[in-house]
């Protein structure tokens, strides 16, 4: 399958020229959006390997969908793209979790190279993770077969009670925010979907209630942490 792009771009030529370009040099599958809200609409609803945001646009500038996109998605590489050259906004850029930054105007060659090498950095970086298997007090996870063990007892879960207790264990310890539990499971973040979710976090709470050691707790106004002591 085709790497996926995410390009926020309001300049239509310029947009235009750079899916083209991607989709026939780099091979990649391009999902183009002429706003940063529109860019935002775009990331909640699939999955991306890569972002390309302009930072002047209409509605949403390029460094505010960058912050947004950083609270769903910690890890996928973001590159800024704009004539705005000062050494400040470069900082800004870095600052907020982008990991790679192009003056306009550019040559697509160039942009090609650095998708290529953060793509290529990024592959290792998930080689590196064993995500499927966790030990979460005296519980084991298998993330893959989706069952809870406890002392011989084992509780086989839903596909989606086993991805968010996986987001959880990735998290452990540290604050899992609601709006990232539900634009990666359910692909979006309504009051609806929210309220599942929390039928979801009661039943894993059950589930792990035989360690006194292992415990979900909300964090207000932020989301959830699985604590381990």
């Amino acid at each position: 399958m085709s790497q996926k792009i995410l390009l926020a771009e309001d300049d239509p030529n310029l947009g235009d020229l750079l899916k083209d370009y991607l989709e026939l040099k780099g091979k990649f599958d391009v999902v183009l959006c002429k706003d940063g809200v529109e860019a935002m609409d775009a990331f909640r609803k699939d999955e991306f390997d890569l972002c390309i945001f302009d930072v002047m646009m209409p509605k949403k500038d390029g460094f505010s969908l960058g912050k947004d996109v950083r609270k769903v998605d910690q890890t996928v590489p973001i590159i800024y793209a704009t004539a705005k050259g000062m050494m400040e906004d470069k900082t800004q850029a870095f600052e907020l979790g982008g990991d790679d930054y192009i003056t306009k105007p550019f040559r697509v060659e160039e942009l090609l190279l650095r998708i290529n090498a953060l793509l290529k950095r990024a592959s290792r970086d998930k080689e590196d993770e064993t995500p499927d298997k966790f030990e979460v007090g005296g519980y084991f996870f298998d993330y893959t077969s989706q069952v809870i063990s406890y002392k011989g007892q084992q509780q086989k879960l839903s596909t989606k009670e086993a991805e968010l207790l996986r987001l959880l264990c990735l998290k452990k310890n540290d604050v899992l925010t609601r709006e990232e539990a539900l634009v990666k499971i359910w692909h979006d973040d309504n009051y609806f979907t929210g309220r599942s979710m929390d039928v979801f976090l009661s039943k894993l709470r059950k589930y792990l209630k035989e360690d006194p050691n292992v415990e979900i707790v909300n964090v207000h106004g932020k989301g959830y942490k699985l604590l381990v002591s």
